[in-house]
Order: structure tokens, then C-alpha cells, then sequence
């Protein structure tokens, strides 16, 4: 089967960290400086290509010892949830399967749910902006900050050819293949959700557009490619969508209240062109507005959704993301209004966004040049108006007979407590139509290990009735044992590679241990280079430049 969502990760080698491997606090930049590229280039070429406009069709962007304990994670207290194979007693009811089997049964094949620590439970995330935050630093010529190199965000940035459902919900598919380490193998977790019914028979929208106006915004490639992005967005969604439009510096104002499209295009497009540089950054000003403004203009029935467009670098108000995520967890439980962060600049506060939007049941993208603008706009934001889920979490069981260890790569922020799972008032994520989102694991099976390995299970509501569904997946230990990584698909390679990279990117700052099976940067980039001519994938050219330039910056 196949399943569509973002997940968190954990790392259960049976030592009892306190934190997964992958957990990047308190680490030291390890950042080498270079001149930083000017950004003309990219603002030059921004007119040219945003202004030929959108395609007129929708859709969304096709993230060793006798236990296998993942650091990081302890069950919080009762039953744990049962596993996608078996129930637990006094643990929480299960909805049906659209197959007509009933949850917990795993194919007949398991009565008993594993010990908990060979339980990884996560919610489903699809954020972006770290992959193309990175990307753009390289090209700079610097390496980035480790503390915002999140692997699963690298690994969720390129397209995957999982199978789509045929309803709602998810497809889930589960493979995988062996690495050169001994015993080691990655295994990947793709969920899918189907294609957006089109642009015509989405919902309609009602989206606050919350733009930063600071100082710092007047640098070639901010505000101009926002005011070009606002511009295309206007004319691309429907006469029945309506926008608002709120502008914060030291302070923040509402430029446009919630306003229908149909005979007011002219008068949004003043409001976007009249948006200048000025002051400071007041995050907490521009949030508190824009969520005011949202809420007074919220439209029953159509989907209500907060858009920040910042460099995230705030200095006055309240500079902490903490002060903030009250006002938005409030908005999001009480009027259903989520956010959706677009990061721009070549100085940008990755893990301040990335705490807003968390918070606000939403993801990030992170936009630096006239192409990027383009698909998110005309993409990406436009299919995040239809939901084809809510609240989604997965959870994935493993077989304690043929495993010994595992480590999901990366979702370090995303973790959800095993009992948590089918406890549904705990907050997943928002899925939207066409998406996948993969989860890549690290295992280490025992010697000999033959048959099941994993079954993972994906739940999520309803968006309409909020009625609960799950779908399963398992896996055996001959998809993960055949041929190695490298003889593997086009694009489970690309998975792998991406992997890679963000590991060694990470690596600088200390305190991350490698993704099992790593190549050198060197062989990466031969393998990339390979793949990028064997896809003819625009974004795959882009992974192998940025493999060439991590190469050349780290020696």
C-alpha cells in the first residue's frame, strides 16, 4: 500500500539518550564565511518569469544491543496505543479500514503489539524551507548553519512516484535497501494523498496575507519578489476567493480588510504595490493583526488560512517565538485558521518561522529567486486551499524478532508519544491534495532476519467530519537486504542521496552521528550527477549542484 504525510523522527539504539541523534541543540555553528553572491541576478530575472504568469492548471508539488529503544522518546504514562499490528488492553478505539478490516489486525498476521520501544510515532509535516534555505546558502558560497539543516525537509523536497489512493485519505508504501554498513539498511515510509479536484471545484479561499515591510526586507530579492508573488496570487485564484492584507514594521497595520475577488482584483493589486520598506521588525505586531484580521474576515465553509511572508529576523516586540504561539494555537483550535510561512532573504531566522508554523498547523516554504515564487504561488499555495487531511499522524511498528536497532532520519521536532496515536485530540498535521511525504529510516536487522520486518500505519480526520481512518503498509526483510542503495529506483536514490547530504551538512556543528552507509561527498556528487541525467528533474540538477558546492566548501 501506499500513504501520504510528513513525519518526525527518532533514533532508538537502546542507550537511553535523553535526545535522538539528531537533536541540534546547543551545537556550535561550524559555518565557514564567504562573500555572499548578490541577489540582483535572481531580482532581475524575477520579472521576466513571474510575469508570464501561472499555468492555468492546479495541483500540488508532486519532507547494538538487545533493544531497539529510540532515543529521545519515552511512552507517557498507561497503555500504550496498540500497534498498527495488535491491540493493547485499555488502549483507545480504533475506526475501520477502508478496506473493511478492522485497525489492528496488521493482515491477520500479529495478535500482539511490539514492545514500545520498537514503536516510532510521529505527526506528518511537509515543510520545505530548510532544503531551500540550504540550497540557497551554498550557492552563496557558505555552508549553512547545521542548526537548520533538517534532513526530513531535504528528503520531502523532491518529487516521489508513489501510488495515489483512489479517496481521501492515503496510500501508504513501504520499501526499502541494504547500505554499505554492516547490517544496515534504509527503509522508506511514502505516504500520498490523491490530486486536488481541480482549481475550479476546490473550496474557496479566504487567506490574510501578513507581509513584512522592515528594513531588512529592502534587500534585492524580498519585498520586490513578494509584491511580484502577491501580484501573480491575485490574479490566479477565483472571483469567489477573498484576501486581506496586513503590513508590520514596528508596528503593523491592516492595508486591505477581507475583501472577494470578483470586481475587486484592481483594488488588491494597489494595496500589494503600495507596500515599501521602512522600519524595524515587529513579528509579534505583524502576527497579532494579521491573525485579528483573519479572524474578523473568516468565511464559514471556505478555507481560512494566515500567510506570512518574512525573513523571520524579528527585533522588536516580542522576539521569542514563544510569546506568539499562544495567539496562533488559539486561532487554529477556535476558527480553524492555519498558517502558511513563506521565508525569504539571504539572512533568514529558519527555526523562528519554523516554531510559528508548527504551532499554526501549517509548513514553510523558503522562496530566494523567480522560480521558486512561481511554484509556490501558482502551486503550491493554491492546492494547499482543499485539505485532504486533518490531524494526521503515523506510527510505525517494528518486528523486535528481526530488528535491532532503527533511527528515523530527522522529524526531531515532530515526535508524538506512542499512546498518543489514536488519541486524537493530540495535533497531527495538515495534508493537502497531491502531496507525498516520505519518512526514511535507518535499521539494523539481526543476522538471519527473514519475513516481517514493519507494518506502518498513517491515521487522520476527516476535513469535513472529522471522522477518524487509518491505512496500513509492512514491509519484509527481503526489500531491505536485496541490492544496495545505489542499484535501487531513480527516485528512492534520490531519497538516499538527499539523506546524505543533509547528514553531512549537519555534521559540522557536532553532536549528529552519521546516517548509516554514508558516502563521501565526492561519491555523492558522481551519483547525483547520474541521476539528475537519468530523470531530466530540474529539481534533482538542483540536489547535484548542491552536492559539487558542499563538496568544494568542506574540502
Amino acid at each position: 500500500m501506499t500513504l501520504t504525510s510528513h513525519t518526525p523522527s527518532h533514533d532508538r539504539d537502546g542507550h537511553g539518550h535523553g535526545h535522538g541523534d539528531g537533536d541540534s541543540r546547543d551545537r556550535g555553528r561550524g559555518r565557514r564565511r564567504r562573500p555572499a553572491r548578490p541577489a540582483l541576478l535572481a531580482v532581475l530575472a524575477a520579472g521576466a518569469v513571474l510575469l508570464s504568469g501561472c499555468s492555468a492548471s492546479g495541483g500540488g508539488h508532486d519532507r547494538s544491543g538487545g533493544t531497539a529503544q529510540e532515543d529521545g522518546r519515552r511512552t507517557r504514562g498507561g497503555n500504550p496505543a496498540p500497534a498498527p499490528g495488535g491491540t493493547a488492553q485499555g488502549a483507545p478505539g480504533t475506526a475501520d479500514r477502508a478496506d473493511g478490516t478492522t485497525q489492528g489486525e496488521d493482515d491477520g498476521r500479529r495478535t500482539q503489539p511490539p514492545p514500545p520501544d520498537y514503536l516510532s510515532t510521529f505527526a506528518l509535516d511537509v515543510d520545505t524551507a530548510s532544503w531551500g534555505y540550504a540550497r540557497r546558502t551554498l550557492a552563496d558560497g557558505k555552508l549553512p548553519d547545521p542548526g537548520t539543516v533538517r534532513p526530513e525537509e531535504f528528503v520531502n523536497s523532491f518529487r516521489q512516484d508513489y501510488r495515489q489512493p483512489d479517496g481521501n485519505g492515503f496510500s501508504v508504501t513501504v520499501d526499502g535497501a541494504r547500505t554499505d554498513a554492516a547490517g544496515w539498511s534504509l527503509m522508506r515510509v511514502g505516504l500520498a494523498t490523491r490530486a486536488g479536484a481541480g482549481h475550479d471545484r476546490r473550496p474557496p479561499a479566504a487567506l490574510t496575507f501578513v507581509v513584512d515591510i522592515s528594513g531588512s526586507m529592502a534587500e534585492p530579492g524580498r519585498l520586490d519578489l513578494v509584491r511580484t508573488s502577491l501580484d501573480l496570487m491575485t490574479d490566479r485564484l477565483r472571483d469567489d476567493d477573498s484576501v486581506a492584507l496586513v503590513a508590520f514594521s514596528d508596528k503593523a497595520e491592516t492595508r486591505l480588510p477581507m475583501t472577494r475577488l470578483d470586481g475587486n482584483r484592481q483594488r488588491v493589486h494597489q494595496a500589494v504595490d503600495r507596500l515599501r520598506p521602512t522600519d524595524s521588525t515587529n513579528v509579534e505586531a505583524g502576527i497579532t493583526r494579521g491573525y485579528d484580521t483573519a479572524v474578523e474576515g473568516r468565511r464559514p465553509g471556505a478555507t481560512n488560512r494566515v500567510v506570512l511572508l518574512s525573513d523571520a529576523l524579528a527585533n522588536t516586540g516580542a522576539t521569542s517565538a514563544d510569546a506568539l504561539l499562544q495567539r496562533i494555537d488559539g486561532a487554529r483550535r477556535d476558527h480553524g485558521i492555519t498558517l502558511f510561512g513563506v521565508g525569504v532573504g539571504s539572512d533568514y531566522n529558519d527555526s523562528f518561522m519554523e516554531r510559528l508554523v508548527d504551532k499554526g498547523d501549517g509548513h514553510t516554504v523558503y522562496v530566494s529567486d523567480a522560480e521558486e515564487a512561481r511554484r509556490v504561488f501558482c502551486d503550491e499555495l493554491p492546492a494547499q486551499v482543499e485539505l485532504r487531511a486533518r490531524d494526521a499522524k503515523a506510527q510505525v511498528s517494528f518486528d523486535p524478532h528481526n530488528v535491532e536497532r532503527f533511527r528515523l532520519i530527522g522529524y526531531d521536532n515532530r515526535r508524538v508519544a506512542d499512546d498518543s496515536f489514536r488519541d486524537d485530540s493530540v495535533d497531527g498535521g495538515e495534508v493537502g491534495p497531491g502531496h507525498t511525504v516520505t519518512a526514511l529510516y535507518a535499521v539494523r536487522l539481526r543476522p538471519g532476519a527473514s519475513g516481517h520486518v514493519a507494518t506502518a500505519t498513517v491515521r487522520w480526520l476527516d476535513p469535513e467530519g472529522r471522522a477518524p481512518h487509518e491505512e496500513s503498509g509492512r514491509v519484509e526483510a527481503s526489500a531491505l537486504t536485496g541490492g544496495g542503495w545505489e542499484q535501487a529506483a531513480p527516485r528512492f536514490q534520490v531519497t538516499a542521496a538527499a539523506a546524505y547530504l543533509a547528514s553531512s551538512l549537519r555534521e559540522q556543528g557536532g553532536g549528529w552521528e552519521p546516517v548509516p552507509g554514508a558516502v563521501g561527498l565526492g561519491r555523492l556528487s558522481e551519483i547525483t550527477g547520474r541521476l539528475a541525467e537519468r530523470t531530466e528533474d530540474p529539481e534533482v540538477r538542483q540536489l547535484s549542484e548542491a552536492v559539487r558546492q558542499a563538496r568544494r566548501l568542506l574540502g
